[in-house]
């Protein structure tokens, strides 16, 4: 067959597919499917796993200024590759990735000739999607350079039977200080799909979706400040769950409610993970999409940090106290201690130099709050008005560079407008100039950060620990978070939960106020089920004279970097058990939501026939260390006690 022949097969071959009303595309093993469709000028998708429906017909498309692009398209493109891909990563559940999918892209036309396209990547465990926009004639509309985003056509649309695991999204301005949304409000378990969101703004990501034994982990990753953050809508009969954006009252009513954009522009990603719970706390889909955007400017350093505030409180902001968690950090061997909000008042700016020289001399760094704001948000914590803006950002990070600060804690942001996206983007690279590394609270998901900026360690985007410390009832609800978020929240981000707490008592005192709910073996088991490069351990100087010696030796060499992460058991909200390798040595941690003891059998092929030390608690909830048996096929029998934890690990 001649060129001129076999480029003729090819063209007709082409016309065909752009014909045809449904386009599939399968993962590598063939076990997921996405078939496009593009009907009635509507452009569709529908998801399969193992032949079964996971995802029917949902719409795709993008309302914009230069055309609605989500009625009236005709498919004129279609383009099949492989995408492969091996990368390293520093910060999150793994060292590295192995990324393969195949690709589907496709181009989709209007009338007035302008252009949507799509792009699906499909590996054996995940489904990324985003969108492009370009201009198909550059000489027909020399003008057209740019465009309004106004809202995503995108939806979820699943069987009747599915339920789900959400987390509201919270009305903007509402609660304290007028500081939400924040990704701080409370995951609803197994609940129909029908029900309202509880502020009728729909759910924030990531939202978990179960279908019998098949679950489904739908987020997105790869978002800039040229975009926006959006979320999940509530659920409509027939349609599913759409692609919300922010609420235009967010970020104190400023900005813009839509997305800018300079052409050609691509979407930053959707993603699913389908399959199995192992699949979900396994899945590396976050950062399989994303590049970094700069370079390090220096060789950041993992560790853990001391905390006064979490227990102590605001009055212990001060000289005396901190030195006593800058000494605590240094008797534990951690390399960090956060100092936190109205440090420039009550310890003074200009005994701060001081302040991290003496860290310094023992070892540990100094890591400083600030608020974000601004104005969109009224909490009267100071330093204020540093990191708003750049002019103020360079002269506060040189100064924070200058006197040796290695870290910046920056929290209330005031939502997910681009404008808002933009500014978290802004600091972290600010910060990269100047070598310091940036923690976010009261705060957005983050999307793929950990690849993208390599000077961002983690973010609250939870209802995380401080809220044990505030009332009882969060007190009580701890173990449920926690064996929620491998299963959701951590699974597709880094989390800074905000500290293993020790303390009996959430006071100073350690005699007042509410009990803490969980045993100590909980606590420090969930320092290695929660994901955190740079782990808090709240605890206290009492702690060290309160506690078993071994539960201090335990937390003195708890890593917080990890080689591996694996699935062993677990159900959201109730249990979990992971493990996690650190260079050789393997860490098995599990914790217990439920009212009664679970007795479970492992299957621990990395201690087979060996011995490892067992953290546990016993029947009344005290610490106890001891060895377990684990028999030549790796079978482990264990009871992990209500509230309470278990850790295995064996010393290198």
């Amino acid at each position: 067959m001649n060129k001129r022949s076999l480029l003729i097969l090819l063209l007709l071959a082409v016309s065909a597919i752009c014909q045809a009303k449904d386009v599939t595309v399968k993962s590598p093993n063939g076990a997921l499917a996405v078939t496009v469709s593009n009907t009635d000028g509507h452009i569709g998708y529908s998801v399969e796993f193992n032949g079964q429906s996971v995802l029917m017909e949902s719409s795709l498309g993008l309302v914009t200024s230069i055309g609605d692009l989500t009625q009236g398209m005709t498919m004129v493109n279609v383009q099949t590759n492989k995408v492969e891909k091996h990368y390293a990563m520093r910060t999150t559940k793994a060292s590295s990735a192995d990324y393969l999918a195949n690709e589907l892209a496709l181009t989709f036309q209007n009338e007035q000739g302008r252009v949507l396209g799509v792009t699906f990547r499909v590996s054996d465990d995940d489904i990324a999607f985003r969108y492009n926009l370009s201009v198909i004639h550059p000489q027909r509309d020399p003008d057209l350079q740019r465009a309004l985003i106004y809202s995503e056509a995108s939806s979820f649309n699943f069987p009747d039977y599915t339920t789900t695991y959400l987390c509201p999204m919270a009305a903007p301005g509402i609660l304290w200080a007028h500081a939400r949304p924040s990704y701080e409000e409370v995951y609803t378990p197994d609940a129909p799909m029908n029900v309202k969101s509880q502020f009728d703004h729909g759910y924030s990501f990531p939202c978990l979706f179960r279908q019998n034994d098949v679950w489904v982990l739908v987020s997105e990753t790869g978002t800039t400040g040229e975009y926006c953050g959006t979320h999940l809508s509530d659920y409509e009969e027939g349609k599913g769950y759409g692609i919300a954006f922010p609420d235009p009252e967010e970020n104190g009513g400023n900005g813009s409610a839509f997305v800018g954009c300079q052409l050609p522009f691509e979407t930053p990603w959707r993603t699913m993970t389908i399959g199995s719970l192992a699949t979900l706390v396994e899945s590396t889909t976050a950062y399989d999409q994303v590049e970094p955007r700069y370079e390090a400017s220096t060789e950041y350093k993992p560790g853990r940090y001391t905390w006064s505030w979490l227990i102590w409180q605001d009055p212990s902001v001060n000289w005396d106290d901190q030195i006593q968690f800058i000494d605590l950090a240094a008797t534990l061997g951690f390399e960090y201690c956060l100092v936190d909000n109205w440090w420039d008042q009550q310890i003074g700016r200009d005994k701060m130099p001081e302040l991290v020289k003496y860290a310094n001399t023992k070892g540990v760094d100094l890591l400083l709050w600030y608020s974000s704001n601004g104005f969109w948000n009224d909490a009267p914590q100071t330093p204020r008005n540093c990191m708003n803006t750049s002019i103020a950002r360079e002269k506060e990070m040189k100064w924070l560079n200058s006197i040796g600060v290695k870290g910046i804690k920056v929290d209330f942001f005031g939502g997910d407008k681009q404008e808002t996206l933009q500014l978290y983007e802004d600091i972290l690279s600010d910060a990269n100039r100047y070598g310091l590394q940036v923690i976010f609270h009261g705060c957005t998901l983050p999307r793929g950060w950990e690849i993208m900026y390599p000077n961002y360690v983690s973010s609250e985007a939870v209802m995380a620990s401080e809220n044990v410390y505030f009332t009882e009832a969060d007190a009580e609800r701890e173990a449920f978070d926690l064996c929620m978020h491998p299963f959701c929240r951590n699974a597709v981000a880094t989390m800074d939960w905000g500290g293993i707490i020790l303390n009996r008592h959430m006071s100073r005192d350690n005699k007042s106020r509410h009990t803490r709910k969980t045993t100590d073996i909980f606590e420090l088991a969930s320092g290695i089920t929660t994901q955190s490069y740079i782990q808090c351990a709240a605890l206290c100087p009492n702690n060290l004279s309160e506690v078993p010696e071994f539960e201090i030796d335990f937390i003195r060499t708890m890593p917080t970097t990890w080689d591996e992460t694996l699935y062993i058991d677990g159900f959201p909200g109730k249990y979990v058990v992971l493990a996690r390798r650190h260079g050789n040595q393997w860490y098995v941690a599990g914790l217990n939501a439920l009212k009664e003891p679970l007795s479970l059998t492992l299957s621990l092929p990395m201690f087979a026939g060996q011995s490892p030390d067992y953290y546990v608690d016993d029947k009344d909830g005290n610490p106890v260390k001891t060895n377990l048996k684990v028999d030549k096929k790796g079978r482990a029998k264990v009871v992990i006690q209500p509230n309470g934890g278990i850790i295995l690990t064996v010393k290198e």
